[in-house]
């Protein structure tokens, strides 16, 4: 299933792998159904106080959350493509309260889009996920400040995927 493939990807590619105890299935389940999603996405610290789902090509996820300090941050993500229970590509970037785009609240310069691919592999009931992602139609400046916030992201997926692993510990 896919759905659009506009824009050209620039810059460094960013990649965290994480291992998970736990089976493809479930960690599959974890990202494509709204209650699952609502009890781990986010980094560590933060909390969810809206998500919509809409899990299919063309379909967004759209998510409010509070930081520690009580600033609310909202973000989209656009499904491109998905292959259950292998592969999802999405878009995600920084937005208002409706759903429309806006610029990272902590860098003016930051791309307005992420284009990502997550994939899932199952070895001996464990699932390795991998995550790639690289600036859309970004500009030389915007690709600098992706690529140098790559530590940044490193912190917030693995808060994010510390977040996922114990709730995949408790999950059936």
């Amino acid at each position: 299933m896919t759905a659009g493939n506009a824009g050209t990807t620039a810059g460094k590619e960013f990649v965290v792998t994480r291992v998970f105890d736990a089976p493809r299935d479930l960690v599959w389940r974890a990202h494509s159904e709204s209650e699952r999603l609502a009890q781990w996405w986010g980094p560590k610290g933060f909390r969810l106080h809206s998500v919509k789902l809409d899990f299919r090509p063309g379909g967004v996820f759209h998510y409010g959350m509070r930081s520690p300090d009580g600033h609310d941050i909202w973000g989209r993500i656009v499904y491109r493509e998905i292959v259950a229970p292998e592969r999802i590509v999405f878009v995600l970037s920084f937005s208002d309260q409706e759903g429309r785009v806006t610029r990272n609240p902590w860098s003016p310069i930051w791309p307005l889009e992420v284009l990502n691919t997550l994939t899932f592999t199952e070895q001996r009931g464990k699932t390795t996920l991998t995550l790639r992602g690289r600036p859309i139609n970004a500009t030389g400046e915007e690709c600098k400040d992706f690529e140098a916030g790559f530590a940044s992201m490193e912190q917030g997926f693995g808060g994010t995927y510390d977040q996922l692993a114990d709730y995949l510990a408790s999950a059936v």
